[in-house]
């Protein structure tokens, strides 16, 4: 196995993986910086939510490694795994995953009740983002009072309580109306650039991945490009050997 760069907080190179024989994603190597709003930009079937998949520890690639700060993720044991994703990462699905029996704020919380967190610090950090997203009126109210636009935001209150070290936004707007897209879009990246989050953001949407910092593009699984946002100088992460 080879080293990952430094300053790569994920790292990834070679992945191979398929689905009942159909590949999903060919020699995929890429890293990402601390820090960076990265964008995994594609058509729909390009590999990007397996690629999310894969750096995220959810799915293990057939063939290839996966670091996260200097962790070989490809070689831990399933409970490792596990850890690292409650304890490290965020995550955002294209459609909200809550709770029915849970009110908006303890859906929101459950990241930090789950590391141990007290009842009353993890209400107000879950209170705190509800706020900051506009749905503060809605804490009290189950998902099913909840309208699709309200239950993504919560979801993407959850995946931000508790600070993850890496944010995985799979499609994180795909449902919303380009008002709400656009509203929820520019708090996720304020609140990633203020507090160093780094996030990984998978879109098929042009407008969306020029939000990133740098944008890795995908087409039938493999990579097929890199672009630094503003001029931005740098080694291209992404272009490791696969």
């Amino acid at each position: 196995m080879v080293a990952p760069p430094d300053n790569d907080v994920l790292w990834a190179r070679a992945l191979h993986h398929t689905y009942n024989g159909s590949p999903a994603l060919t020699g995929v190597s890429l890293g990402v910086r601390e820090a960076e709003i990265l964008a995994v930009h594609g058509p729909r079937g390009a590999g990007k939510t397996t690629l999310l998949r894969c750096l995220a520890g959810q799915l293990v690639a057939q063939e290839g490694e996966v670091w996260f700060n200097s962790a070989p993720v490809h070689t831990m044991g399933t409970l490792q795994r596990e850890r690292l994703r409650r304890d490290r990462f965020g995550w955002i699905d294209p459609e909200p995953t809550l709770v029915p029996e849970l009110t908006a704020w303890e859906n929101a919380a459950l990241p930090l009740l789950l590391r141990g967190c007290s009842h009353r610090a993890a209400k107000a950090a879950a209170l705190e983002w509800l706020e900051r997203l506009d749905i503060g009126p809605c804490a009290t109210r189950r998902p099913r009072g909840l309208l699709q636009f309200q239950r993504q935001r919560v979801a993407v209150a959850r995946a931000l309580v508790s600070m993850p070290t890496v944010l995985f936004a799979d499609e994180p707007t795909a449902t919303l109306h380009s008002a709400e897209a656009s509203q929820v879009l520019r708090t996720l990246t304020a609140a990633a650039r203020s507090h160093r989050i780094t996030v990984v953001l998978a879109t098929h949407d042009a407008d969306v991945a020029e939000l990133a910092d740098r944008t890795v593009a995908l087409l039938d699984g493999r990579r097929v490009n890199s672009v630094e946002v503003n001029g931005a100088e740098g080694r291209d992460a992404c272009s490791l050997s696969a």
